[in-house]
């Protein structure tokens, strides 16, 4: 694997675990010599994962909408910022450089970045790894409605098996780079 694309929230958070597992992602990409590709903020935990990436001598790529230059504040220090025209072309810009997928914890953008990507490869868009780093089960509610999305008949099983997740930044990205 050499490049990783985060979803994560241009918010902090409540709480400081969000911020520290977003460092500690930032630095294992690093550590592994990855590139990190996201959302392109300077704030929250964008922002967070970006630095931390960048102090471990990760190459980091920012993809932001015009629309959210000033509100994500887009980050100044990365290697390269595309600035795109809409939160479509954001996703599949992100996905074109990405080999695998991680969701920090987040809100309704972080979700719909996500799970678009998941769909796209239950369709056979791509055939890359995504995977939930569950922070203190943040996303425990998230993965119980998808098992019940399996047992209801919604998804099917080879389906519910593309989300992988983890509660700890090594566990997960291990998983992710061996199911490629």
């Amino acid at each position: 694997m050499k490049s990783i694309c985060v979803f994560c929230a241009s918010s902090s958070g409540a709480r400081p675990i969000y911020r520290e597992a977003a460092a500690s992602l930032g630095r294992e990409i690093g550590r592994r010599k990855w590139r990190l590709v996201y959302g392109g903020g300077a704030v929250g935990l964008m922002g967070v994962v970006a630095d931390a990436a960048l102090e471990a001598g990760a190459e980091v790529i920012g993809v932001l909408p015009q629309s959210l230059v000033h509100k994500e504040k887009g980050h100044a220090g990365i290697r390269e910022l595309l600035i795109v025209t809409s939160l479509h072309e954001r996703k599949a810009l992100m996905a074109a450089r990405a080999d695998a997928f991680v969701a920090l914890p987040g809100g309704f953008g972080t979700y719909d970045e996500f799970c678009e990507t998941v769909a796209w490869s239950q369709m056979g868009l791509h055939n890359k790894p995504c995977g939930i780093l569950n922070i203190d089960g943040f996303y425990d509610p998230l993965l119980a409605q998808f098992d019940r999305a399996l047992a209801d008949g919604f998804i099917r099983p080879g389906s519910r098996g593309r989300v992988l997740a983890a509660r700890d930044v090594t566990e997960l990205l291990d998983a992710l780079a061996k199911s490629l």
